[in-house]
């Protein structure tokens, strides 16, 4: 699900949006890989930012 930016609090920490410029490039820096690598952990194991961090580190 997509941050609610009509509400104060920050993101949601747990999910991955690749749609949103900002997150793309913030956990492309955070996980040390591509825009594009990021876009294809997404689209392997869904949203769940620690999935993907679990399957680009090939666990």
């Amino acid at each position: 699900m997509a941050d609610d930016k009509s509400r104060p609090g920050g993101q949601d920490r747990t999910r991955i949006n690749v749609n949103e410029d900002y997150e793309l490039r913030d956990w492309s820096k955070k996980l040390k890989v591509t825009p594009e690598q990021l876009k294809a952990a997404v689209k392997a194991v869904g949203t769940n930012a620690e999935a993907v961090e679990k399957h680009l580190q090939g666990k």
